[in-house]
């Protein structure tokens, strides 16, 4: 920390290494939230993510889930990349587990003992995601009072894990285009070129063909990330990771706790297996971090189960789609409304309502053939609305249809 705002020693500091520095006099609040997400910094640059798990081993610590075959793919394209210098995109739906992925790559690296940063795009304000990407100068905007080192500049010679890549905007994305194929960039407000030498990992949820063909996302920029793609099925399609999950958050939620480990029921298991996990690998911990909690016994059972889950076996959770209500079928309304919300709920990202209608107007487009007359009766709008819908969400006919 620092009472002078000018001082070259703080800026020093980072180039060296610190993490952030405060100024003097600084809010308590804001000091845990640094020490926190430096503290996690740390963590993730020391803690090994291995891809080859030894799941027997009780001292099992961190790694990459999954014996299924998507997932041995998904490890066969990390040991052929981990050692080169070749840019990644890390696709798949929220709660995957991308960010393993990342440091994976950056464990088993020959940057592997140098910085590694993970900057989630969509957290943080447009307007202040340059800044928190490249830097700024003194002066450079309302509050900059002093210069602020990037984390480019603090990740030179290490690794930098963008994640929802996807949520960048066009500036940040020229910006991003401009480090990958010179190594250099200016701070906001500077005229000085910085020259970085860092291993770009980048990650997003989104589909950017999509958004390339909507363009809101760079073409150019696309191809460069696009270098070594590495997809992660959603959870739904490996159910035999299933059990394998479950016994590791068992074993490390009683190591939280510093508990003997809960044995899990057969009944419990196999709502379990059946549950489609919209919110993947994430909402499986949850699930069973909840269970833990409330199971009254040694073992966990069906009740101790999220009512998504214990009802599963019954259909009531399983995902709503166009196609369930057909001819004669009764629609209740109200239940799907629930299910959604309980989405939303699980995921605060996911911006249900928009989401929702989005795949509405796609599955009115298919089954009308892309009629848009026949699409927006079908869901009772305008025909003027329906191409407003389109415009709005980056619907590509040509690429979501048929």
């Amino acid at each position: 920390m620092t009472a002078y705002g000018t001082t070259q020693t703080a800026i020093e500091a980072m180039k060296l290494g610190a993490y952030d520095y405060l100024l003097k006099p600084f809010d308590i609040a804001q000091l845990k939230e640094l020490v926190a997400a430096a503290l996690k910094a740390a963590r993730d640059m020391k803690q090994v993510v291995s891809y080859e798990p030894l799941l027997e081993s009780e001292d099992y610590e961190s790694g990459i889930i999954g014996r299924s075959i998507p997932m041995q793919q998904v490890f066969k394209l990390i040991g052929q990349i981990a050692a080169t210098d070749a840019t990644a995109l890390i696709t798949g739906e929220s709660g995957t587990g991308k960010e393993l992925v990342a440091r994976a790559i950056y464990h088993h690296s020959e940057r592997g003992q140098q910085p590694f940063l993970a900057v989630n795009c969509a957290a943080i304000p447009e307007q202040l995601l340059e800044s928190e990407l490249f830097g700024h100068e003194r002066g450079a905007f309302t509050g900059a009072t002093v210069q602020r080192i990037g984390k480019f500049e603090q990740c030179n010679k290490g690794t930098i894990f963008l994640d929802e890549i996807g949520d960048m905007t066009p500036p940040t994305q020229t910006k991003i285009l401009r480090v990958l194929q010179s190594g250099t960039f200016e701070r906001v407000g500077g005229n000085s070129p910085i020259q970085v030498d860092v291993r770009v990992i980048a990650a997003t949820n989104k589909p950017l063909e999509a958004a390339v063909a909507a363009r809101q996302f760079r073409e150019d920029l696309f191809y460069r990330l696009n270098v070594v793609r590495i997809h992660l099925p959603p959870l739904r399609e490996r159910p035999d990771d299933v059990p394998l999950l479950v016994n590791y958050f068992i074993k490390k939620i009683a190591r939280e706790l510093g508990k003997p480990p809960k044995s899990i029921a057969n009944a419990a298991g196999k709502l379990l297996e059946k549950y489609h996990w919209p919110g993947n690998v994430r909402e499986l911990e949850n699930a069973i971090r909840r269970a833990h909690v409330l199971a009254k016994s040694d073992a966990i059972l069906p009740g101790d189960l999220p009512p998504e889950i214990s009802g599963a076996s019954t259909g009531v959770a399983a995902p709503p789609t166009a196609t369930s209500v057909g001819d004669g079928a009764t629609t209740d309304i109200a239940a799907l409304a629930r299910q959604l919300f309980q989405w939303a709920r699980r995921e605060p990202k996911l911006k249900i309502i928009p989401a929702v209608e989005r795949e509405l107007v796609i599955q009115a487009l298919k089954e009308t053939d892309d009629n848009q007359v026949h699409a927006a009766k079908m869901l009772g709008i305008t025909r003027a609305t329906l191409r407003k819908r389109i415009e709005k969400f980056g619907i590509q006919r040509e690429l979501n249809v048929k």
